[in-house]
């Protein structure tokens, strides 16, 4: 761990991302003082009675006064808004930072806001499908990937203490250009909340026709889809809206190999089903033994409690799904 890391880490925006990183900054980071924002009262006074910062402020710019990193931890599409009401407040040296799930459009806004100002955007890849100042934990981070996508003319101490401070929460931290980026979650943890909600949605229309059958027969594949398309409905209209590029791209390559498996299940071609599920099979064992997941059937999110299941669960706010999965790889 470097010794300059920052001494005063200011949160904006207090649901599940947010408010775990106030209590991982708490835990492994002793020394750091932590301090937040959110602009919902009830938010705020809750952060407060959990304890979520050192102090919660009741305006923006008191909390970012003497702050060494900000991070933003709102819905993507109001980073930009958020960052303008940090202009004047923030110290000129301070590192602006964000947990959003898409790169490209977020790094935009808020370098717009806030030009000249050091800017590292990342994207903890961990989450539930849980959001709010009570979904947050501690160790929501551990062992999860957290993915920086500083630009080339980013200072290189900016970037460097930015992945300490991930480092430090417990996360495995990557530089990624924000293009790739983009594509990348747009596979991982975009379109397959995409295709969640609309199976969701699905099985919704049919329930008057089914009496309910749906739900109440519902095996473990659709109770995983119901619990990826719980997550919060604003972050995710925020993240396929700025980052709908590379969400049509890879809307379309799935909607081509959809139609090659009707056809292989028309023509009764078995060989090709086997070998697509096979291939996909491999997958799956790939990423339990990155330890991206647990071979478990309950993939050990009991061992977790309500909110703590999220570390394995699926990404949130922002994101990402994308305990990956995020229900809440997001901020909520």
């Amino acid at each position: 761990m470097s010794e300059d890391r920052f001494q005063q880490v200011a949160i904006i925006g207090l649901g599940l991302i947010g408010g775990s990183i106030g209590l991982a900054t708490q835990a492994a980071l002793p020394g750091t003082r932590v301090t937040a924002y959110d602009t919902d009262e009830g938010v705020r006074i809750r952060a407060r009675e959990r304890g979520l910062a050192h102090e919660v402020f009741d305006d923006i710019r008191g909390a970012v006064a003497d702050a060494d990193l900000v991070v933003l931890c709102v819905p993507v599409r109001a980073m930009g808004e958020t960052a303008v009401a940090l202009k004047g407040a923030v110290k000129p040296e301070a590192v602006i930072s964000d947990v959003g799930s898409c790169k490209q459009s977020v790094a935009g806004a808020i370098a717009a806001a806030l030009p000249g100002q050091p800017l590292v955007p990342a994207h903890p890849v961990a989450g539930t499908e849980h959001s709010g100042p009570d979904a947050g934990f501690a160790t929501l981070f551990r062992n999860r990937w957290c993915i920086l996508t500083p630009a080339q003319d980013t200072p290189a101490d900016a970037a460097r203490r930015t992945g300490d401070f991930w480092t430090a929460l417990g996360a495995n931290v990557e530089i990624m250009d924000a293009r790739h980026h983009d594509l990348v979650l747009a596979i991982t943890s975009h379109v397959p909340h995409l295709i969640a909600y609309t199976i969701v949605g699905t099985a919704s229309d049919l329930e008057d026709v089914t009496r309910s059958e749906v739900i109440k027969y519902s095996a473990g594949g659709f109770r995983d889809f119901t619990r990826i398309a719980a997550s919060d409905p604003t972050m995710w209209r925020d993240v396929f809206l700025s980052n709908k590029e590379a969400v049509l791209e890879v809307l379309q390559r799935f909607s081509e190999d959809l139609s090659a498996l009707q056809r292989a299940i028309r023509w009764e071609d078995g060989d090709a089903l086997f070998d697509h599920f096979t291939q996909t099979r491999a997958v799956r064992r790939s990423i339990i033994e990155e330890g991206q997941d647990d071979a478990r059937p309950d993939f050990g999110r009991r061992d977790h409690g309500a909110n703590g299941g999220g570390a394995n669960g699926a990404g949130a706010n922002g994101g990402d799904a994308t305990g990956g999965a995020s229900g809440g790889d997001q901020p909520g």
